[in-house]
């Protein structure tokens, strides 16, 4: 309480001082971080921002042509009041306040929600704080409180074969994703989107704990997402483009620490001929280091290219620079369990996100690698060994009376299944590791794609957008890991038992005054929910399949002062 008191006092003395160059709008704010990407599809936003390296900060928004009777004339979206504020020695600042909840009636379902957790039931997440500036140096402390009800349910099918549990186990002892966070309620406290930094014209370095997104899908990236919490990181990032001869350039460099989440994959665990499956995880923080550059070329209105790449390590086995920072590096061989010290992960894609201003339309395409060797030779004659790609368009129909209104139609595909069947045999997948056996995590969720390993999604929406009001459905086909099936039932005469999930979604976006209100009402039916079937007697051959239902609601509310 003392602290909030010291920070209230804080805030009144110098409330007037304005300023916020280096402020953050933290990946995944509801309505405001779409709005300024839909923008762009109208020119009304600088066009050498990619909006491929995020968070984006106000140096890049700041450049949105604005007009007189503009929103944000009217409603400063990142949380700032007096705008003139230049000549001011301190700027500070109070940020949003939000609230954003999630109940699901059965299973967990969703990604992109940062902080919170797979979990069944009531979860809350809450976030605040303030922003301050001094000469070059800001500070950004925005923690945030995630609490859930995580009930029990099912986390994989007790009719399934000794065997099918087996090979579970295998997939899932070599990555760190377990379906439930323990048995009681969570509750966890994080840093959040806080940041501290030394900022020099378009350029900042510091010390940061935010979600970072790479590349420019927007229902799943293959190397940095909001799927899990942030970790703690050194980034040295541009804060808005850099223009040189040859067009403009953003990037960032990091190198972070990653976490366990210290839960096995099953609730309980399984046994198999008397021995317990769970292989406990190496009780060892992982070092990761980031890379990601963007161009975009002067001579191509609205291309943007990108290339990015990360690599993992135990930190005991930190030694020498190129072990702090491998980009560019080939892979070393993952090692077997028992010999991880010289373990390490890399991941790497190219990207590209080209706007079609004129057609209010944006088309973009990501294809990565996991543990790419670098081997042109090798990669020309094999391409889609261990590759994954998110590709999607979005196109906005303007309203011939209402210039302000639009409706917009959005796909985007992600397939991240294997194509080798010997990899899929050999418990090989994105993310998954024999090597780094957290695999391609932090705190027990992905910190790429959030559908994981083995996973394919089909996204198609239609929404009415207006400002930041938008109101809209979602339809979306999610397959839940086809590696895992392809290694589990190889064997099996059961050719229809993926599972499948298909999902209906209504959500919507809506400001007033200072409050950003939104919200997301999703059916989802399970089709061979955990692999499962219901068999006809005896007949295996003819079985049915195993639908569950589960209703998602998530609402959420953002005050901005």
């Amino acid at each position: 309480m003392k602290i909030i008191k010291l920070l209230v006092i804080f805030q009144l003395v110098f409330w007037t001082f304005k300023k916020a160059d280096a402020q953050s709008l933290p990946v995944g704010t509801p309505a405001v971080e779409d709005y300024f990407r839909r923008l762009q599809l109208f020119g009304k936003t600088d066009s050498t921002v990619s909006f491929m390296v995020r968070p984006i900060f106000p140096n890049d928004v700041k450049a949105v042509k604005l007009s007189t009777d503009s929103i944000e004339d009217k409603f400063n979206l990142m949380g700032g009041r007096n705008k003139d504020h230049r000549a001011k020695p301190l700027f500070l600042t109070v940020l949003p306040v939000g609230l954003q909840t999630e109940v699901n009636s059965h299973n967990p379902y969703g990604w992109n929600d940062g902080a919170m957790i797979p979990a069944k039931g009531f979860q809350t997440l809450a976030t605040f704080g303030f922003y301050a500036e001094v000469g070059p140096l800001s500070v950004q402390l925005k923690p945030e409180i995630v609490m859930a009800q995580n009930l029990a349910f099912e986390t994989f099918n007790n009719n399934q074969y000794d065997v099918i549990f087996a090979r579970y186990y295998d997939i899932y002892n070599n990555i760190d994703l377990p379906v439930r966070f323990g048995q009681h309620s969570y509750t966890r406290a994080y840093w959040g989107q806080s940041a501290i930094r030394l900022n020099y014209k378009g350029l900042s370095v510091g010390l940061s704990t935010e979600n970072l997104w790479y590349g420019p899908g927007i229902r799943n990236s293959l190397l940095m997402s909001n799927s899990a919490p942030g970790f703690p990181h050194i980034t040295l990032n541009t804060i808005k483009p850099i223009k040189t001869a040859i067009g403009s350039f953003e990037g960032q460099l990091i190198g972070g620490r990653l976490d366990n989440s210290n839960f096995a994959p099953l609730v309980p665990d399984h046994y198999y001929y008397g021995s317990d499956l769970y292989v406990p995880k190496p009780d060892n923080w992982r070092y990761l280091s980031g890379l990601v550059l963007t161009w975009q070329p002067k001579w191509v209105s609205g291309l943007f290219l990108g290339y990015a790449q990360t690599a993992q390590s135990y930190g005991y086995s930190l030694s020498g620079i190129k072990s702090y920072l491998p980009w560019f590096v080939p892979v070393k061989s993952t090692t077997a369990p028992d010999q991880p010290i010289n373990a390490q992960d890399q991941l790497s894609s190219i990207f590209m996100r080209w706007i079609w201003a004129p057609e209010n339309a944006e088309i973009y395409f990501e294809y990565g690698h996991y543990n790419n060797r670098q081997d042109i030779y090798q990669s020309v004659l094999q391409p889609n060994n261990s590759r994954a790609y998110v590709a999607g368009l979005r196109k906005l129909l303007p309203f011939k009376q209402r210039t302000d209104q639009n409706i917009m139609i959005a796909v985007e595909v992600t397939q991240m299944q294997e194509t080798s069947a010997a990899a899929v045999k050999s418990g090989q997948s994105w993310y998954v590791s024999q090597g780094i056996r957290q695999g391609y995590t932090n705190q027990g969720q992905p910190l790429g794609a959030g559908i994981g390993p083995g996973g394919n999604l089909q996204s198609v929406e239609v929404s009415w957008v207006s400002g930041l009001k938008k109101i809209g459905l979602q339809l979306e086909r999610y397959v839940h890991n086809n590696d895992f099936y392809y290694y589990a039932f190889y064997d099996s005469q059961n050719y229809s038992q993926h599972w499948v999930d298909l999902a209906l979604a209504f959500n919507g976006e809506w400001n007033y005054r200072n409050f950003i209100f939104n919200a997301k009402l999703q059916f989802i039916n399970s089709l061979n929910y955990q692999w499962a079937l219901t068999q006809n007697g005896n007949d295996i051959t003819f079985s049915h399949q195993l639908h569950q239902y589960n209703v998602q609601l998530q609402t959420g509310i953002t005050y901005r002062f």
